[in-house]
């Protein structure tokens, strides 16, 4: 095995469901965010302003079912697998597409542990070399074919082989990673993808992701518990004339083509029997733009959201998502007929995408299935009272724009929190182990960010200074021109890790700090 360097050392839009529709928020910050504008493409394949011109085409099944990620589970206590990173060439959406890819596949194979179990993975990187060598300016993309791995929403150790984003996984070689799961951790849907700064949006948008479940989560309540399980992981799918995404150009300018796709499928098919409730776990992988998911004629029945498990259920007309963020959701279905699952408006200081996601199809002879009365009012944590708070900061979050931003490039932009833009070498925050701290998420824009920290979820107790029902995230949208007020337990594990706007074109030209954890005993 190779020895690699330390590298680079909403308010509330959910109907009837409290805080939880503060979810991720994307998207270029001031005037100049128009992206979104694009929308799910129309039948030709290729979407708003883009032009596909130069990409060959390939077939595409309107008819085709949802098709599930292979399913990697862990046995006495450990799961041990290969994850291969390298380019495939995927049919989709009625285009041939050169993508990098985890195991040939989009999604990559979900990943399947226990409170207690040891994840052990061999990333191998067949990517090809870099042609590029390491810029001078860290918070520009660079070397696309490096890469690592992230256990997202994992509360585990961050630094030496296990959730440890600092490390740089070289193409050519191959790299042990070995996450021990607390026998304590909370059971729901996480995830993982790349999270090596300079290359994560280029692979997270290429289709590098998939769902990473911790089980157990509703053993205790048969009417979830016995439900079918599927994984939705959406997409927002971008790429160039040559069908490919070899310069960070493809991911900013208006005019790419781009549609939307679930579990690497453009309007792939569902089928249901009438009365049936299923329970679907909905990942947000999209490099950017928030997608406000809604099924024609049926309620969604939220459970949790970012894998931690609500007190009750949430009945909401639709559930706002964007990169980062996910929910589990039961669905039940009504009459017979063909519905479409689809993002429909929301406006995120710019139009957020719209179309379809995939054609739900109600069939066959009825089920009685029924929705649970209850999901037993447990919260995952106690609740952390004012009390309790040991230390408070302000991050405010801001961007500096060229002053004619519509025909500006990617690198006339600079995206901070605290008025400082990502420094490898530097800590940002210092956080004594057993810390209970507040923090003020501060939006200076006029277009919404997103919040995310690693290794320690927090508790929303403030939305733009007004108090909130509390409840549990990794995850959070900051409003335009507003706040979040958070609170984490700083709890278990010392090291280094990273909180990031997950708008991951903002991650990758700045918005993103060094956080550290020590023991001071």
């Amino acid at each position: 095995m190779k020895k690699e360097g330390t590298g680079p050392s909403r308010r509330n839009l959910l109907q009837g469901a409290g805080l939880g529709a503060i979810t991720l928020a994307t998207g270029l910050a001031g005037g100049f965010a128009l992206r979104a504008s694009a929308v799910n493409g129309a039948a030709d394949g290729h979407a708003g302003h883009g032009s596909a011109r130069g990409v060959p085409r390939a077939p595409w099944d309107r008819a085709a079912a949802l098709a599930e990620p292979q399913i990697r589970r862990s046995e006495n206590g450990a799961l041990a697998t290969e994850l291969r990173a390298a380019y495939a060439y995927k049919d989709l959406g009625g285009y041939r597409l050169s993508l990098r890819t985890y195991e040939g596949g989009i999604p990559g194979p979900t990943l399947r542990v226990k409170p207690g179990d040891t994840l052990r993975i061999r990333l191998i990187n067949d990517l090809p070399p870099n042609p590029d060598s390491m810029p001078d300016d860290m918070t520009l993309p660079h070397q696309f074919n490096s890469t690592n791995f992230h256990f997202h929403g994992g509360h585990v150790r961050p630094d030496a082989l296990s959730d440890n984003v600092f490390r740089v996984m070289a193409p050519g070689e191959s790299y042990d990673i070995e996450i021990a799961i607390p026998a304590d951790h909370t059971a729901g849907t996480c995830w993982y993808h790349p999270h090596k700064h300079g290359s994560v949006d280029v692979q997270l948008t290429s289709g590098m992701a998939g769902a990473l479940i911790v089980e157990g989560d509703f053993e205790d309540i048969p009417e979830i518990r016995d439900a079918r399980e599927q994984v939705l992981m959406l997409n927002e799918v971008l790429f160039d004339h040559r069908g490919a995404i070899e310069t960070y150009d493809t991911l900013w300018p208006e005019g790419v083509p781009r549609f939307l796709s679930v579990n690497g499928q453009r309007e792939p098919v569902i089928r249901l029997r009438p009365g049936e409730v299923r329970r679907w776990r909905i990942i947000h992988a999209g490099h950017e733009n928030n997608l406000n998911v809604a099924l024609q004629d049926h309620v969604l029945n939220v459970i949790a959201y970012d894998g931690l498990r609500r007190p009750d259920m949430a009945r909401a007309k639709a559930v706002l998502m964007a990169p980062g963020q996910r929910a589990d959701v039961l669905l039940q279905a009504g009459k017979p007929g063909t519905y479409w699952l689809q993002a429909i408006a929301n406006d995120q200081g710019y139009p957020s995408p719209t179309g379809p996601l995939a054609k739900v199809i109600v069939e066959g002879d009825p089920v009685e299935m029924t929705l649970p009365a209850t999901l037993g009012g447990k919260a995952p944590f106690a609740t952390i009272s004012a009390e309790e708070v040991t230390n408070r900061r302000e991050l405010p979050l801001s961007t500096i724009e060229p002053e004619f931003p519509p025909g500006a490039n990617y690198q006339e932009f600079t995206f901070q929190i605290c008025r400082q833009s990502f420094d490898p070498g530097r800590v940002d925050h210092r956080v004594k182990l057993g810390a209970v701290e507040e923090w003020k998420i501060i939006n200076e824009d006029t277009s919404d960010h997103v919040f995310h920290i690693h290794t320690n979820p927090f508790q929303l107790v403030a939305l733009n200074d007004g108090p909130v029902a509390p409840d549990w995230r990794d995850t959070v949208i900051v409003p335009r021109k507003g706040s979040v007020t958070i609170r984490s337990r700083f709890l278990d594990f010392t090291g280094r890790f990273v909180l990031h706007c997950h708008m991951m074109n903002h991650e990758e030209l700045g918005m993103m700090q060094i956080v550290e954890v020590f023991d001071a005993s």
